[in-house]
């Protein structure tokens, strides 16, 4: 379930690019319009509170999954500097709308986790939060012993997520659970 006003980090500056206060964005997003179309953002320094700032525009960088942003007033390259490491957040209200079987990856805490062991469903924990810095990884506590693992959010690991009855299902290589 998402929550009204959440904020999902879509985005990390990288560094600048050029001398004109360009900075280059890693997307954590499927949606590039996120850094393609102007409009307003909020930029995060570490834990500070998020700030708000306007992209005025953006363009996919050719053959790599980073963006050239120009955000309004930051028009120097040493200003642009300060911003490196900063993420992109968008208000979870402000998610676009999916399609009937797609989902958003907030929809995921708090999903039941299950394998299938001789042909039934065992619930073996609960999905307690995401890593989606660098992967996307679902933080699984283990109901056995409160354990804490990390999962690969992959089609191979996790064939089935069933967001409406509240859980997901996950074919664990051997070991994983383990670590």
């Amino acid at each position: 379930m998402i929550i009204k006003n959440e904020w999902l980090i879509v985005g990390l500056i990288t560094s600048c690019h050029g001398i004109n206060g360009q900075v280059k964005v890693k997307s954590l997003s499927d949606f590039e319009e996120r850094f393609l179309k102007s409009g307003m953002r909020w930029l995060q320094k570490e834990n500070e509170p998020p700030s708000k700032i306007e992209l005025k525009s953006g363009f996919k960088h050719p053959g790599k999954e980073t963006f050239i942003v120009k955000f309004q007033g930051i028009n120097t390259r040493n200003h642009a500097e300060q911003f490196k490491n900063f993420k992109i957040l968008v208000k979870t209200d402000e998610l676009p709308k999916l399609k009937k079987e797609e989902f958003h990856l907030l929809e995921l805490i708090d999903l039941e986790v299950k394998t299938l062991e001789n042909d039934e469903l065992k619930i073996i924990g609960k999905v307690i939060n995401l890593e989606n810095e660098k992967n996307n990884l679902l933080i699984i506590e283990l109901l056995t012993n409160q354990k804490k693992v990390l999962v690969p959010f992959v089609k191979e690991i996790v064939p089935l997520v069933d967001i409406k009855n509240n859980f997901l299902i996950i074919k664990p290589p051997k070991g994983l659970l383990d670590l």
